[in-house]
C-alpha cells in the first residue's frame, strides 16, 4: 500500500491545474482509488481497497468557506487554475471564497466532483488523461 509520504512526493509535483493529469496518473499507480480534499486546512483523505485509508495534514491556516455559493465566479476561475494561471494555494482561496467546501475525487470514474458546505454537488469534471 502506498503512504503519505508517496503521495506528497507525487503531489510536490503539481504547480498548478494543468499538472494535475499526470498527478492522477501516478497515484493512480500508488494504488489511489478516490480522494477528497477540504478546503478549510487543505488535509486530504485518500482511499484504496481493503478499507484502506491514509490522511494528509493540514497544509494551511483554516479558511473559513462561504455560506452562499457563486458557482459562476468558481468555474471562470476553475478554468484559470486549468490552464497554469494560478497557484494551488490561489485556488483553494478561490474555492473558500466561491463556497466550495471539498473536491472528492474518484479514479474508476476519473471525475473530480466539488461540493458545497451542505454537501450539494457543485460541478463534476471528467478528469483528461495525460
Amino acid at each position: 500500500m502506498f503512504t503519505i509520504e508517496q503521495v506528497k512526493a507525487a503531489h510536490s509535483k503539481v504547480k498548478s491545474g494543468a499538472d494535475f493529469p499526470n498527478y492522477v496518473q501516478e497515484i493512480i499507480k500508488l494504488g489511489v482509488k478516490s480522494y477528497e480534499t477540504y478546503v478549510t486546512d487543505g488535509h486530504t483523505d485518500y482511499c484504496a481497497d481493503n478499507n484502506y485509508a491514509v490522511s494528509s495534514a493540514a497544509k494551511y491556516a483554516a479558511m473559513v468557506i462561504a455560506d452562499e455559493n457563486n458557482t459562476t465566479l468558481f468555474k471562470r476561475e476553475l478554468k484559470a487554475h486549468q490552464r497554469g494561471e494560478t497557484d494551488y494555494m490561489a485556488f483553494c482561496k478561490i474555492c473558500a471564497d466561491t463556497g466550495v467546501e471539498k473536491w472528492v475525487v474518484n479514479m474508476t470514474a476519473m471525475t473530480c466532483t466539488y461540493f458545497n458546505k451542505v454537501g450539494h454537488e457543485i460541478l463534476v469534471e471528467i478528469i483528461p488523461t495525460a
